[in-house]
């Protein structure tokens, strides 16, 4: 790499991740998305599995022999009066024969088509369930994006206390070599300095972390040596209107769709099991051509039509379509109370962006009064009026109030981030 070239690089800084680039990294990396399409697909596979059963079965056969000739009967296959060769030799005759044959199943009372329904119905269960991954993910993005943010954040805010311990170090020290301040002073303000810069290298490590467990969220391998951007997550739509609307909008949810899926696949299945209960009518025909010698073969043709009707299997129908029956109530139980769970995640996200909207209210007062108090202890201690534990005191609450807010800051864009997963917003 040329020097220019790495002039260049210094000049642009990091690169800046923003999270709508981070939402689409992870939608095209994260294994999790991979392993649920394939999941799809294979569902896919199966519905077209079942339809097999529903279309004509044809197979075709050729078999070759070589045999001995020698007749022996047993009691009863041939009458008496038929004479039979007495001898028996080690000769051989070929045989050949080609077959091919069809059949297909006229009605079964639902049984096959029922099955058909119900993997049709499972295969939208797994794209639903896809869905319902793919959201997750982006969910989790969002949260390790916030919290990469807000360790930023908090190391702009140590980078600020370094700053300020090292300017009250530098006036503290002016005035000690003039005799105005005592030596415990000098000491002190150099304690604050180390632990200010202890606390930045903290801030650093921590934001370096969060940034790893990002990429983590977004399925990448890559270095931490980039920075996020300041995005947050604008006023979600409905978040203080009434709470049924919301309700009802995220009954349209993928794992709501996939639990009425499931509960149509389970319909389906309990129709194809009924379906035993009745005969099973399917027509056959085939057409082979045989002999010892290929140049003269024999051929035959045949066609039947077979009703089979199972009359008593132990009772293990009736058992099986209790089973389904149980079942599908089990599903029903679960999709009222995945609605009664949707509407108590809608309520707390809505109950936590409140209380982060009034505690970055209040964070703002911290900050705004906390630095005025850093200011006038500043100003006093510069007067003779306080001391150098007065000015460490208003230091350290303007860097824990600026801190508190950064806090408010995530807790808002994650409240806001649950709201849009609750009500199935992308």
């Amino acid at each position: 790499m040329t020097g220019f070239a790495l002039v260049m690089i210094a000049a642009l800084g990091a690169p800046t991740l923003t999270l709508e680039e981070a939402l689409r990294t992870a939608e095209s990396n994260q294994p999790q998305l991979r392993q649920a399409r394939a999941t799809v697909e294979a569902a896919e596979a199966r519905v077209d599995s079942s339809m097999a059963s529903l279309l004509p079965q044809v197979s075709a056969s050729a078999s070759y022999s070589r045999a001995t000739n020698n007749f022996a009967p047993s009691p009863g296959s041939v009458p008496k009066n038929i004479a039979s060769s007495d001898k028996s030799s080690f000769d051989t005759t070929d045989y050949w024969r080609f077959g091919l044959n069809a059949s297909q199943v006229i009605y079964d009372f639902g049984q096959t088509t029922g099955r058909w329904r119900a993997s049709q119905a499972n295969a939208d269960v797994q794209r639903a369930n896809a869905e319902v991954t793919r959201r997750a993910i982006f969910l989790t993005t969002r949260t390790t994006f916030f919290q990469a943010r807000a360790q930023k954040e908090l190391v702009h805010v140590a980078e600020h206390t370094v700053e300020n311990q090292q300017r009250h170090l530098d006036q503290i020290q002016a005035f000690v070599e003039a005799g105005t301040r005592p030596e415990i002073d000098l000491v002190q303000a150099k304690v604050g300095v180390a632990n200010a810069r202890l606390q930045l290298v903290q801030a650093q490590n921590s934001y370096a972390t969060a940034k790893a467990q990002l990429n983590l969220a977004m399925g990448v391998v890559r270095a931490t040596n980039y920075d996020v951007a300041d995005d947050s997550i604008p006023t979600v739509p409905g978040e203080e209107g009434p709470l049924e609307p919301l309700v009802s909008e995220a009954m349209r949810r993928p794992d709501v769709l996939a639990l009425q899926q499931q509960i149509r696949a389970q319909e389906a299945s309990i129709r194809a099991t009924r379906g035993a209960y009745g005969p099973t009518l399917s027509a056959s025909t085939g057409l082979t051509e045989a002999g010892a010698d290929l140049g003269r073969m024999a051929w035959n043709w045949n066609g039947a039509i077979q009703l089979n009707w199972p009359i008593f299997q132990g009772n293990v129908t009736r058992a099986q379509v209790r089973e389904g029956e149980a079942s599908l109530s089990s599903l029903r139980a679960q999709l009222e109370y995945r609605k009664q769970q949707i509407a108590l995640e809608i309520e707390q996200a809505r109950i936590a962006i409140r209380a982060a909207r009034e505690s970055m209210s209040y964070a703002d007062v911290a900050v705004e009064n906390t630095a005025q108090r850093l200011l006038l202890a500043e100003g006093r201690y510069q007067a003779g009026a306080g001391n150098s534990l007065e000015l460490a005191d208003a230091q350290l609450a303007h860097t824990n109030a600026a801190a508190q807010k950064v806090q408010s800051q995530f807790t808002l864009s994650s409240a806001r981030a649950q709201l849009l997963q609750a009500l199935g917003r992308k």
